[in-house]
């Protein structure tokens, strides 16, 4: 149909892909959530803050994180090559592109972690230190909670962008499905791995996506 031999696929090549796109997404989004997390309650907490001293250091914090988000991924993940190649000895394949990854992804998600906690009722938190809670206490016990949906939703959309973020790393060896649809559909000409590569990853999203809206509503209703 439409001049298309599907039998030409390597099925195996391409659930080795799948797989290394699974493994890249899964170890960068989990690193992503560890850093992107408490740099996101950082930028809110210093934002807040009434200190000259903490206000310079969200100043400095946020000229940082939009200076990395400005970046495209495909110059990001090429600048950091010596980066990359010193934290895992390698600076191509599966372990080569997590670190750019996270580098490129954390940022995006600490934004988004501090809208969601921008977003928390003013009153609860005045409420809290009303009572006596401390400023950990605060972030721990009702800003968390109460931004958990915002929380899900800001990850999801960063699994979702980290996705995509794995195909661009397919133009500099970055292993997985955007490197077999270059590799193959691209250089080669054969359109079949092009489109199931990005059937794959159309799959990949629509799960990812459905869990994530899932989640969102589960913890809303609570």
């Amino acid at each position: 149909m439409w001049g298309l031999d599907f039998s030409k696929i390597d099925w195996a090549e391409m659930g080795t892909a799948s797989t290394d796109t699974l493994q890249m997404m899964g170890y960068a989004t989990l690193f992503t959530f560890l850093i992107g997390l408490p740099l996101g309650v950082l930028l809110y907490t210093f934002s807040r803050s009434s200190s000259a001293v903490l206000g310079w250091v969200y100043r400095i914090l946020s000229l940082i994180v939009n200076i990395i988000r400005s970046v495209p991924f495909i110059i990001l993940i090429v600048a950091l090559i010596p980066v990359t190649r010193a934290i895992m000895g390698v600076s191509s394949g599966v372990e080569g592109t997590i670190p750019p990854l996270v580098i490129g992804a954390a940022p995006f998600f600490a934004r988004l972690v501090e809208t969601a906690l921008r977003e928390v009722d003013r009153g609860v938190i005045e409420a809290s230190h009303a009572m006596g809670a401390t400023t950990f206490q605060v972030i721990r016990k009702v800003l968390l909670p109460e931004s958990l949906p915002g929380l899900i939703a800001g990850m999801t959309i960063t699994a979702v962008t980290l996705v995509s973020y794995t195909a661009m790393s397919g133009m500099v060896g970055g292993g997985g499905l955007g490197d077999l649809a270059i590799r193959y559909g691209y250089y080669r000409y054969e359109k079949e791995v092009m489109i199931v590569s990005v059937i794959f990853m159309v799959i990949l999203v629509q799960v990812l996506q459905m869990l994530g809206d899932r989640l969102v509503i589960h913890f809303t209703r609570k």
